[in-house]
């Protein structure tokens, strides 16, 4: 038999505000990741009012434009300048108004007057915003003004707001700090900017844990990377999937255009002290790395340092294996140097019996198995052979 008790008004209206109150503190405690710098960044406000949220499309209209001449109407010293403006983000996720309804909508983002103008490098609006008084490090969308610069790789912003106080240490929702965000070769003033203003050269970012350098060493920004290991940035220094910046450089995938580039990072690297034979989490080496991108460059200057060229990774394959699976996908890349190079460095050949699945796998870059047949001494052909080439790649190589 189920048991009650009788509650009279009176204490039903406390246990009303006991639950009240303690559903405050819960809101107002901040989330556990986060720490304190980020929270204040985000809550410059606390014991002052709430910011107001600006809906006019006309003042949106002249802080989305640069119009430095409305922007002075409508931001006089006498108005509010931390408003809240909240806009439509990039990303799209699932929503749900009515219950069993749900669509998919771009994800509304919370920005203020000095976000907006400092993204798209206006920097006489933005100058105008901090004079009258804008909040430097108010993040109510989850980054601060500077954030916003950096990604746009305006370094006059990042000047400005670092010269009126920005937190160059300041920390995003997502756990990046503006040196992080500087990721474009235009981005290379905003990085100095940074560094002279105290910015530390080996942070990490919270969940990847990359330092700059790693940032740097994946986008192939090669001043960057000398900016940074002038500054004392650490070469071996190994993110959450245990990779150096050698190998960051290594592993990211990069269009023929960009081969030179990404050479001329592992090479800074490698004459800087890098190692050539580290190794990330599932045992992947540069050289690895190197091969699946079909760099000939790269692997050639790895090999040249003292990589060695029959190491296996966690799935026992060697490089010669990775640039196999690979050509395939890189013709424009041209593998078959790739191999020519392992080959002459003293890879092990591919054992004969598995000559087969090489067809198979690299039918469409007869180059490459031309560079690799030519190891061999005598290979006994079989019928499987023929079939295992599709007749149009046949036809191409007759013509």
């Amino acid at each position: 038999m189920d048991c009650s008790f009788p509650s009279s008004s009176a204490t039903l209206r406390s246990l009303q505000r006991d639950k009240e109150q303690l559903d405050q503190q819960s809101y107002s405690q901040p989330r556990s990741h986060h720490t304190e710098r980020r929270v204040a960044a985000q809550r410059p406000w606390v014991g002052r009012k709430e910011p107001l949220q600006c809906h006019d499309l006309l003042v949106q209209n002249a802080l989305f434009t640069g119009d430095l001449e409305m922007v002075q109407k409508y931001f006089t010293r006498s108005t509010a300048i931390n408003l809240i403006i909240e806009t439509r983000g990039e990303e799209l996720r699932w929503t749900s108004k009515k219950f069993g309804l749900w669509s998919l909508s771009y994800e509304q983002e919370l920005t203020t007057p000095l976000h907006i103008t400092a993204s798209r490098g206006y920097t006489d609006c933005l100058q105008l915003l901090l004079l009258r008084g804008a909040a430097v490090n108010f993040a109510p969308g989850g980054k601060t003004a500077l954030h916003e610069a950096c990604v746009a790789a305006s370094a006059d912003c990042v000047r400005l707001l670092l010269s009126f106080g920005a937190d160059p240490e300041a920390v995003s929702e997502d756990g990046y700090k503006p040196l992080h965000l500087c990721k474009s070769p235009d981005s290379i003033m905003c990085v100095q900017q940074l560094l002279k203003h105290g910015a530390h050269v080996n942070s990490r970012t919270e969940e990847e844990e990359d330092t700059a350098l790693h940032v740097a060493a994946r986008h192939g920004l090669t001043d960057h990377v000398q900016l940074l290991l002038q500054h004392g940035a650490e070469l071996e220094a190994r993110n959450e999937e245990g990779q150096t910046p050698l190998n960051a450089a290594c592993a990211q995938p990069h269009s023929p255009q960009d081969m030179e580039r990404y050479y001329r990072v592992c090479q800074l690297l490698v004459e800087s002290g890098a190692s050539v034979n580290a190794a990330d989490r599932d045992h992947q080496h540069p050289l690895h790395l190197a091969c699946k991108n079909a760099n000939a460059q790269i692997v050639e200057l790895l090999l040249a340092q003292g990589a060695n060229v029959n190491i296996m990774n966690y799935s026992g394959n060697t490089a010669l294996h990775n640039i196999l699976q690979a050509a395939a996908y890189k013709l424009e890349h041209h593998p078959e140097l790739v191999v020519r190079t392992l080959l002459n460095y003293g890879a092990i050949r591919i054992w004969p019996g598995s000559l087969l699945k090489v067809l198979r796998y690299c039918n469409a870059c007869p180059r490459a198995i031309e560079a690799l047949m030519n190891c061999y001494d005598h290979v006994r052909v079989s019928e499987e052979w023929l079939s295992a080439v599709p007749a149009e790649v046949v036809q191409v190589r007759d013509r």
